[in-house]
């Protein structure tokens, strides 16, 4: 996600108006008898406390909290290392969620799945295009009964185009699980440590969730597979986040009508009457912080997420794109297939521009990390620029250190 992570933890990247993770547990709120939700990962408890602190208003229902790893325990290894936390509650079943990706959020019909079979696990199965497969982990299923017959992170070669969602419901049995890969794990490092890439010095906690347990669970034939009905995404780099964005948008007048609606901007406008009977053109779906100021002659949308304090001045042309907190445009200035991050400056007749949110390619998508000045009339053209630059004359295809 660099430069937008350098100033913002991945996690709490705004999509849609809001913290990655915070629809990932409006989600689970509306799961029934769910009643935890813990964010464990590496982020100082401070850097995280804000964010723990606001979904908490929000979602009153659930006691959220946030573990700490104060070193890299691997997915499985974070996961048995906060166990006695976990299960202190004396749950049944877990979800794991990985933050990084956006989906349609069918945890309910998750739930059924999970329960009329009653294995080990379910894993939430995605298809992909064949040729790109071999990027994720891949799943070869027993289509009638939907058992998870064989599991391989990143194959080398195309073995099935059902790949891993990062979605997740275990029984509470799965720490008994995650104690017998780790045991065997320790027995293979003890007995061969070269045959794994590790030396004596490495921590034999650092677990994967993927290798080192879906996989055995498959080939017991304990895990099962919940192909999801809707979309989903990951969040890897920078660009990802604006198809992203609109996914998520797309879903909100279904899941989020009230946060859709969220757009009572200020009006650039000289009279009362003139802002009464004038506004600026909104192509749905798009997001609007109420704070922010939006001239009647500007056109936003579609797929655009707005947000707070943004300043947007007569002309401008926003479409497929997040403006986070704090930015300007400048009267006329453009921002189309990007990212503004926060602060940032575009000033008058100035383009901004990605190209179609398609493509993978990290500069396929212009992004401007935090408070990056673009003078007036330049152009930027599918370029990442990291903080603090200042902009004096037109670019395209390139990293702007």
């Amino acid at each position: 996600m660099r430069p937008l992570s350098l100033d913002i933890p991945k996690p709490l990247f705004p999509i849609a108006g809001r913290p990655m993770i915070w629809h990932h547990i409006q989600a689970l709120s509306k799961v029934d008898g769910m009643h935890e939700v813990l964010l464990i990962g590496f982020y100082e408890d401070a850097v995280m406390a804000p964010f723990v602190r606001e979904a908490s208003r929000d979602f009153p229902n659930l006691a959220i909290r946030y573990m700490r790893e104060y070193t890299s325990l691997g997915t499985a290894g974070g996961l048995y290392h906060f166990r006695d936390a976990i299960l202190k509650g004396n749950p049944n079943q877990i979800f794991v969620i990985h933050a990084d990706i956006c989906f349609s959020y069918p945890l309910e019909e998750m739930q059924q799945f999970h329960e009329n079979h009653r294995g080990v696990g379910t894993i939430m199965g995605v298809k992909v295009p064949r040729e790109s497969a071999t990027k994720y982990g891949c799943i070869v299923t027993n289509q009638q009964t939907h058992q998870a017959l064989h599991y391989v992170e990143k194959p080398d070669s195309y073995i099935s185009d059902t790949i891993n969602g990062g979605v997740y419901l275990f029984d509470k049995s799965i720490f008994d699980e995650i104690k017998n890969a780790m045991d065997a794990r320790v027995k293979r490092i003890q007995e061969d440590p070269l045959s794994q890439g590790l030396t004596d010095s490495d921590d034999e906690d650092q677990l994967r969730l993927e290798q080192d347990v879906l996989a055995p669970l498959a080939s017991e034939k304990k895990l099962y597979v919940f192909m999801t009905p809707g979309y989903w995404r990951q969040i890897k780099s920078a660009g990802s986040a604006v198809p992203a964005n609109g996914l998520v948008l797309g879903s909100y007048k279904a899941t989020n009508p009230m946060l859709l609606r969220q757009r009572s901007p200020t009006i650039s406008a000289k009279s009362r009457a003139e802002r009464q009977r004038s506004g600026p053109t909104i192509v749905e779906p798009c997001f609007i912080d109420e704070t922010a100021e939006v001239d009647s002659n500007a056109k936003i949308g579609p797929n655009v997420s707005i947000g707070a304090g943004v300043k947007i001045g007569y002309g401008c042309r926003v479409k497929e794109a997040l403006v986070l907190d704090g930015a300007v445009l400048e009267k006329n200035s453009c921002a189309m297939y990007a990212i503004i991050s926060e602060g940032c400056k575009l000033g008058a007749w100035s383009r901004v521009e990605g190209t179609s949110t398609s493509a993978d390619d990290k500069l396929s998508i212009a992004i401007l990390a935090k408070e990056v000045t673009v003078k007036n009339e330049i152009s930027v053209r599918s370029c990442i620029v990291l903080p603090n630059k200042t902009l004096t004359r037109s670019t395209a295809n390139e990293v702007l250190l």
